[in-house]
């Protein structure tokens, strides 16, 4: 398993801790923004900030090669300026956070001029975040000095030397979270915390050892949907633990452009390369058209509709197996599917894919509706491998049932034509003190607990003290089902059948349908099941519809009986005394005999 001590050796600060000496910066904003606007200023001065502390060691060299290389062509000034960095951006102006500082009057003038300064892969990670408005309205207001003065304190430091690129996932996303919590985000557009994270890395990589380790080995990792890109460097994290030679290249996509900014700066800082972070709708502007990948880790949206990128995909649906959304679409007000086939169209042959759904994804739409054809493409293609139910409260904004779904091109010999379902909602530490909705922890023991049920593939209850994960496995089959049109006779007033060319006419008011599941004889069920009860029944199996859903509440199920009568009386009994003996406490009269 994963050691979780790797992790924290890489943590080398108190995270909460100085995401609340940064997110203090808010009391300087009060009365100017609103809390759910403080985000606006916060989440680009600390990306700013960063960028700060990481290139100031070398600011003097930089400096000097600027002026050295001025007379040069862009190309080649480039080359001398990131070499003078030591990274593949630079910022070639004057000023530093302290020296601004030192000219207050001019105090905006001399912070743009600042921030024109950074080199041009770094100015589309700032506009993004349109943060020039805001340096206006901060120094029209006098707050601008301040909150460059509050994130110029010693304890506000970020460069690498001291805080991690672990550091700072946890920073952007305690920030993130923040603002998330400040401006009420949907349910759905939840926000991923690392326990969850790792438990995804962790079952993604499980039967992946063999090719992490050896010389030469490259893997690349994709989301789309990356948010702050803490899954892309939790992957790259856990790969580079087994192997620290392995070349690890991460790719995503993200809608909101200050969390692309932040991914893309955060990509930049840790040496990846940040041409490979794109902006954009992943459903409406794919940008990664071609791309296939070794993994794929992702957390969609789930329970929010795609309207604004119904064009767009209406068209490629159209293009049947050309496209990525050929086989159906779910309906408007929930697009998560979506995502599970654009990850799918993603994978390479030995492609595996991670991705978080609610429950409305096992089991939503009817028999020939685009969920359901959605599910039979990705069942009878024997690509589900797993599915993990994750406990509830588990999430800082939402407390619904979720669910991780893994899915592979290359399923190991003994799991062919089998689904593995894995209920470990029963598996998780409950916390100290609650974040929103978020009550509960998936702790290292409890990982480990259900990667052991994963990896064991069998059938079988795990037990840790009071934590439980069972087991369940089921083939492929046993999550469809035809739906059969069961059609009744017409009746004349006399009760006789109506015939038409000597067949009965259907009563459409009588119609009904049989979900036969398709491990079943249809005929056989028809007469064990419909004819016994309605013996003039037939069926249209010219209406025959084929559907997939995997009802797992239902196949987890487990039936208590209910308490015997004479327990059930006794207790009443017992009840009624404690009553009867309270009453003569408080009256002090005996009521004991009273009719």
């Amino acid at each position: 398993m994963f050691n979780e001590q790797y992790r924290y050796d890489q943590t080398t600060i108190n995270v909460q801790k100085q995401a609340s000496l940064i997110w203090n910066v808010a009391d300087i904003l009060r009365g100017l923004y609103k809390p759910h606007e403080y985000g606006k200023v916060i989440l680009p001065m600390t990306v700013i900030k960063r960028l700060h502390d990481t290139l100031l060691p070398t600011k003097e060299a930089v400096l000097e090669a600027s002026v050295k290389t001025k007379d040069m062509n862009d190309t080649m000034r480039t080359l001398f300026l990131e070499q003078a960095s030591g990274y593949s951006f630079y910022n070639t102006n004057l000023y530093t956070f302290e020296t601004l500082l030192s000219d207050p009057d001019n105090i905006e003038e001399n912070f743009k001029a600042y921030l024109n300064g950074f080199s041009e892969n770094m100015q589309d990670i700032l506009s993004n975040f349109k943060f020039e408005a805001e340096i206006t309205n901060m120094a029209d207001n006098d707050a601008l000095f301040y909150v460059i003065q509050e994130f110029n304190k010693k304890d506000s430091y970020l460069g690498p030397d001291r805080v991690t690129s672990t550091d700072m996932g946890y920073i952007f996303e305690e920030l993130v979270r923040k603002f998330s919590e400040s401006y009420n985000e949907e349910a759905g557009a939840h926000f991923t915390s690392r326990d969850i994270i790792y438990l995804m890395t962790d079952l993604l990589l499980a039967e992946d050892r063999d090719t992490l380790s050896g010389k030469d080995v490259v893997k690349t990792v994709y989301d789309q949907t990356m948010g702050t890109s803490q899954m892309l460097s939790a992957m790259m994290e856990r790969i580079q633990y087994f192997n620290k030679d392995a070349e690890v290249k991460t790719f995503g996509q993200e809608l909101n452009p200050e969390t692309y900014a932040i991914a893309k700066a955060d990509t930049m800082i840790r040496g990846g390369d940040a041409d490979q972070m794109k902006l954009g709708s992943t459903l409406s502007n794919d940008q990664f058209t071609d791309f296939t990948f070794d993994y794929c880790i992702s957390n969609p949206p789930f329970g929010i509709d795609w309207k604004k990128d119904k064009k767009s995909v209406d068209a490629e649906h159209k293009l049947g197996e050309k496209g990525r959304f050929g086989i159906g679409l779910p309906k408007i007000s929930d697009g998560q599917l979506l995502f599970q086939l654009n990850g799918i169209s993603k994978l390479k042959e030995t492609g595996r894919m991670a991705i978080v759904h609610n429950g409305s994804a096992l089991f939503s739409g009817n028999a020939g509706g685009g969920e359901s054809a959605i599910r039979q493409y990705v069942i009878e293609n024997d690509w589900l491998e797993a599915i993990v139910q994750l406990p509830t409260g588990l999430f800082y904004n939402t407390g619904i049932s979720t669910y991780v779904w893994l899915l592979t091109k290359n399923k190991s010999v003994d799991r062919q034509g089998k689904v593995q379902l894995i209920d470990a909602s029963k598996c998780f530490e409950k916390r100290r003190k609650n974040i929103g909705e978020k009550k509960v922890d998936i702790t290292e023991e409890c990982r480990n607990l259900i990667i052991q049920a994963y990896g064991e593939f069998s059938e079988k209850m795990y037990r840790q003290e009071d934590r439980m994960v069972e087991s369940k496995i089921f083939d492929n089959e046993e999550f469809g089902f035809t739906k059969v049109t069961i059609e009744s006779p017409q009746r004349d007033k006399d009760g006789n059948i109506v015939l038409k060319k000597g067949k009965p006419i259907a009563d459409s008011k009588l119609r009904d349908t049989e979900d036969i599941p398709l491990k079943e004889e249809i005929q056989s069920y028809f007469e064990r099941e419909v004819i016994p009860f309605n013996s003039d029944a037939w069926m249209d199996r010219k209406k025959d519809k084929v559907g997939y859903e995997i009802p797992f509440t239902r196949l987890f199920y487990k039936y208590v009986a209910p308490e015997p009568s004479e327990v059930i009386a006794e207790r009443i009994k017992k009840l009624e005394e404690s009553i009867v003996s309270n009453f003569e406490a408080l009256s002090g009269k005996d009521v004991s005999n009273v009719e």
